[in-house]
């Protein structure tokens, strides 16, 4: 009998931590440790037994629904694609937030990743034009303030761009610019598909003390129609690899005296 009570205990918190995801799409441990009144290692034991039972899939600091799946735009529904890589960015990424930062932070999987990771910092701002992004942060990140920049919605894509997106990029002045391209081209530069993607990003770039590129390897010499913006324009670039020397070399190759990014191989 005394080894009943415990398991079922643990059976209905498991059962309740569904039923949360089933209504936010995402948990973080210390919420939940917060709400069961239980320890962090409890909760991270929870979560593994539900992910080895297929029911959700593990991030860092939490977890998240395999049936209420966040939605993400078409260009990159890739939220189980390159995932520990991505991961593997956004924790190194955040080591570049400080307490109390404004960020303009970009569309797409690699930047949810790194939204993620920003619990663990206090007073943070986040300024998108992503959907997605925002409703994470309202369902699932309280301490942060989001503003959702206006303008039209690219249908299917949960973007905002256009003149009323570009406007309120001009008057804004963010600490950190977190951009995630589509591809990184050597001898190009910063890449998209969509030109008033392009637009946009090149605009948050533009409305930001500091520019940080977050790209997986997969992105390194791909395929992208708009170049938005050079290496140069850039002060950090954080990769999960650099197997091939591309970014280093082409990191290199810029003239002497130019600005040189810094290069995070997480």
């Amino acid at each position: 009998m005394a080894n009943t009570i415990p398991h079922s205990f643990a059976e209905e918190r498991r059962a309740a931590i569904m039923s949360m995801l089933d209504r936010t799409a995402s948990v973080q441990v210390a919420e939940l440790a917060r709400t069961f009144g239980v320890s962090a290692v409890t909760i991270r034991a929870d979560l593994d037994a539900l992910e080895a039972d297929g029911k959700l899939r593990r991030t860092h600091g939490g977890a998240v629904s395999l049936h209420k799946t966040l939605t993400v735009s078409i260009q990159d529904k890739r939220v189980n694609v390159n995932v520990a890589a991505k991961q593997a960015i956004a924790r190194a990424a955040i080591e570049l937030v400080e307490d109390g930062d404004a960020l303009l932070v970009d569309s797409g999987t690699t930047a949810l990743e790194f939204v993620r990771m920003l619990s663990q910092r206090s007073g943070i701002t986040v300024i998108t034009a992503d959907v997605t992004i925002a409703d994470f942060i309202d369902e699932s990140l309280p301490a942060v303030d989001a503003i959702l920049l206006g303008g039209a919605l690219r249908k299917g894509h949960r973007y905002t761009y256009g003149p009323l997106t570009m406007r309120s990029l001009e008057i804004l002045h963010a600490d950190k610019a977190i951009i995630c391209p589509t591809a990184i081209v050597s001898g190009c530069g910063l890449m998209t598909n969509y030109a008033q993607m392009a637009e946009v990003k090149s605009g948050m770039m533009e409305a930001a003390r500091e520019r940080i590129v977050l790209a997986d390897a997969s992105k390194l010499d791909g395929q992208g129609l708009f170049r938005f913006a050079s290496i140069a324009d850039v002060d950090t670039i954080v990769v999960d690899a650099d197997a091939d020397g591309i970014l280093s070399n082409e990191i290199a190759s810029l003239p002497e005296g130019s600005p040189h990014p810094t290069l995070i191989v997480a």
